[in-house]
């Protein structure tokens, strides 16, 4: 039990309290800066991606049991939708700001079909509308550099 509770909670990050999500993502944007700002390399990004959330609905599904539905200690599904919103995009301050931002508004707002992947059961529901929060930024940042907004 506790594997799932560490990583459930992103290594004791949930267990801070109020803004716990925003604290796991800005965790992982930086992890993934310092990691891949020199050379970003796609196929181990996205095995790590597909890895942390894997591990991350398996681990959400044991806690919800004993935390309840959807509890807010767990930040591991911030974790996997950072990662996913940075998926091919430039690890440059500014993107990654970018992206960090872009996804908590949908993470927070969840508009576009998000809030119905909330009620699915046990650890789908919690990682999978995070995953959708993660896929809108990702095509948004995607739009960005296709139009070379930036």
């Amino acid at each position: 039990m506790l594997f799932h509770k560490l990583i459930s909670t992103s290594l004791g990050i949930g267990y801070i309290g109020k803004g716990a999500g925003t604290v796991a993502a800005v965790a992982c944007s930086v992890c993934w800066y310092l990691a891949w700002h020199d050379n970003y390399q796609f196929i181990p990004s996205l095995l790590i991606t597909i890895l942390i959330t894997a591990i991350g609905i398996w681990s959400s599904n044991v806690v919800s049991k004993i935390w309840g539905k959807d509890p807010a200690r767990v930040v591991i599904d911030e974790v996997a939708g950072m990662c996913i919103s940075l998926l091919l995009v430039p690890v440059t301050i500014k993107y990654v700001v970018s992206a960090l931002i872009l996804f908590r508004f949908f993470d927070i707002v969840k508009p576009l079909f998000i809030k119905k992947l909330e009620k699915l059961p046990g650890g789908w529901g919690i990682m999978l509308d995070d995953v959708l929060a993660g896929i809108y930024a990702n095509l948004i940042l995607q739009g960005v550099l296709w139009f070379r907004l930036f």
